[in-house]
């Protein structure tokens, strides 16, 4: 990747990070030491991805769980991998048995919107294809911190308050319990810097570490999830548990200005991210902060969301095909569409999210992309108990109209938010990146990337840029750092502007780039967050 290593025109906390023999970014301090440690014990990228994304699940708990999905990407030996492991619908779960239950839409909250985890499945699959180290010895750190805990950080603390306020207004009742005694013994959250610890959460890694994820398939973990899940009103049965393995997937991507752009293909949401970038790959951009530039991006990710919107769903449930909605035909269609004035193409308002995204990278070269979720803050607020298990709620996202792509069907993977990515150029590895945040993600990668292609930034100044969100209609939310001037001139276009008073709700970033003649890996981590870079 091409840029400037001192060129920062963004306030920043960082400088990028350089680093030959190891480098890992995340979210966490402690989770990216955690990953880094297990490459100087003799572990590859790999092992580091699952120590530290078990990691994430105690030091970040609000935003992903043992109870949630993944996704990675995987480059070994000259090959980009995908795994695919966000769980089903349960088979009792269907748009009648929620009507049923009493319910015309899907509940954010509660035993209802839980579908099958698929976070330490995904976690043994790729400790067993390409990891070096044994599971058990992977996820000590995690087991340790749970069981002697850790100080909360700042941001996380900031995030786990608002979850708090949140649930005490909307999540009552004995179902909830379990949530409230493992997430806020004290009859509040943690403070910053305050010690929190889980130890059942500490005792469900051990179980899942010494059977190889199968405790929580088909042993006792199963049983104890099945019973709470009956007993409080819910579809996911040990049988959906028993039913679910991981899928491996070939990447999808396009091309944009000499650089591969990779994404899991759907049921993700990364598709949108590529549908933009070929709309824009045919526009000329010369400045990175100028009103053109942000119009005519604001305006590709509305008609990216447009088709998302209506085509993602579970691949066998998909009317129109990868290949035709990355097409060059396609793009070119959407492209015309882009006038100087703002326009309107409407799917649903996008509510924000809860996600954790991690890089990372070993001396052979070998590097992951990886992100893991239990889509709210703090997912459904069910807590298995006795297990620190807090169950996401992403059967949030499916319609309950029959006739939508994305409708609730018995055993259907849902149109689903997280989304790791990837760079190649000719068939070399340039890195790992990723957005995390809800339906910010395309948007995220759509924006860093062409700070990194475009405007040749590096990986810390790609990160730092002033970001935007498209909510809906022509509503552009804009986070506090972005130049007042262009916010202005977007609003004579048409464009209807809303700065918003933080930074939470414009995605947590990472990234690492690698140099293919030197081997030098760069970093960049998120300013919005707590974020940081282990580096060897």
């Amino acid at each position: 990747m091409k840029f400037d290593p001192l060129y920062t025109p963004y306030p920043s906390r960082r400088m990028p990070v350089y680093a030959q023999n190891g480098m890992v970014t995340t979210t966490q301090p402690l989770a990216a030491q955690a990953g880094l440690d297990m490459i100087k014990q003799g572990g590859n990228a790999i092992d580091a991805a699952i120590a530290t994304a078990a990691c994430l699940t105690v030091v970040e708990p609000n935003s992903n769980s043992i109870g949630g999905d993944s996704f990675a990407l995987v480059w070994t030996e000259g090959k980009l991998h995908g795994l695919n492991a966000s769980g089903p619908s349960p088979q009792g779960m269907s748009i009648e048995a929620v009507r049923s239950a009493g319910y015309e839409t899907i509940p954010e909250y509660g035993m209802i919107p839980v579908t099958v985890p698929g976070t330490p499945a995904s976690w043994q699959a790729l400790s067993e294809r390409f990891g070096k180290l044994p599971l058990c010895e992977v996820l000590k750190p995690a087991i340790t911190y749970a069981e002697q805990g850790y100080p909360v950080s700042p941001i996380i603390a900031y995030n786990w308050n608002r979850a708090f306020q949140n649930f005490k207004q909307h999540a009552y009742g004995p179902e909830f319990d379990a949530w409230y005694t493992t997430f806020a013994p004290q009859g509040r959250p943690p403070k910053p810097g305050e010690i929190w610890r889980s130890p059942d959460h500490a005792r469900t890694l051990i179980d899942i570490a010494e059977t190889q994820a199968q405790s929580f398939y088909n042993g006792v973990l199963a049983e104890q999830i099945d019973a709470y899940s009956k007993k409080h009103g819910g579809f996911l049965s040990q049988k959906d548990l028993s039913a679910f393995k991981p899928e491996w997937v070939q990447p999808i991507g396009v091309n944009y200005r000499g650089y591969d752009v990779w994404e899991i293909p759907p049921n993700g949401q990364g598709i949108i991210a590529l549908i933009a970038l070929n709309i824009l790959e045919q526009f000329d951009f010369t400045e990175q902060a100028s009103v053109d530039t942000y119009h005519k991006q604001i305006e590709a990710i509305k008609l990216a969301f447009a088709d998302g919107s209506t085509y993602i769903t579970d691949p066998r449930s998909m009317k129109v095909s990868v290949e035709e909605l990355l097409s060059a035909r396609y793009a070119e269609d959407r492209r015309k569409l882009i006038a100087d004035h703002a326009t309107f193409p409407q799917p649903s308002i996008l509510p924000k999210g809860g996600t954790v995204y991690l890089a990372t990278a070993d001396q052979e070269g070998n590097m992951v992309s990886f992100i893991q979720s239990n889509y709210k803050q703090f997912g459904s607020g069910i807590v298995v108990p006795g297990t620190g298990i807090n169950l996401q709620n992403r059967g949030l996202d499916f319609s309950m109209n029959p006739d939508h792509a994305n409708a609730l069907l018995p055993g259907k993977r849902t149109y689903h938010t997280i989304i790791p990515g990837f760079v190649t150029k000719q068939n070399e590895a340039i890195g790992p990146f990723g957005v995390m945040g809800g339906f910010m993600q395309p948007q995220g990668h759509v924006q860093v990337m062409m700070n990194a292609i475009d405007y040749h930034l590096n990986p810390q100044a790609a990160l730092d840029a002033p970001r935007w969100q498209w909510k809906s209609g022509n509503l552009i939310e804009v986070d506090p750092t972005f130049p007042q001037h262009i916010a202005e001139a977007l609003a004579r276009k048409g464009h209807q502007i809303l700065r918003a008073s933080d930074h939470n709700s414009f995605g947590r970033g990472q990234i690492i780039w690698r140099d293919p003649q030197s081997k030098v890996y760069v970093g960049g981590t998120e300013p919005r967050a707590d974020g940081h870079i282990a580096a060897w």
